[in-house]
């Protein structure tokens, strides 16, 4: 099982991990917001994630890393 984790002060939610997400489990979190003011993205469902690192890849600054 693959983990993916997101450094919630850096993102800025531009979402582009949200649409490169083959799963569609990345969403903006409802209830956290980090000290910017965005509301950072999340996995949704961490079982369901394959590891392809789509998210990672596309993020223009580096706020995602997957562990598979």
């Amino acid at each position: 099982m693959a983990k993916v984790v997101f450094n919630d002060e850096r993102c800025k939610c531009c979402y582009l991990c949200v649409d490169a997400c083959p799963k569609k489990i990345i969403k903006a979190s409802p209830d956290r917001m980090n000290t910017k003011g965005f509301r950072p993205a999340e996995v949704t469902d961490p079982d369901v994630c394959i590891g392809c690192a789509m998210c990672a890849t596309i993020c223009p600054d580096c706020v995602i890393e997957v562990y598979r």
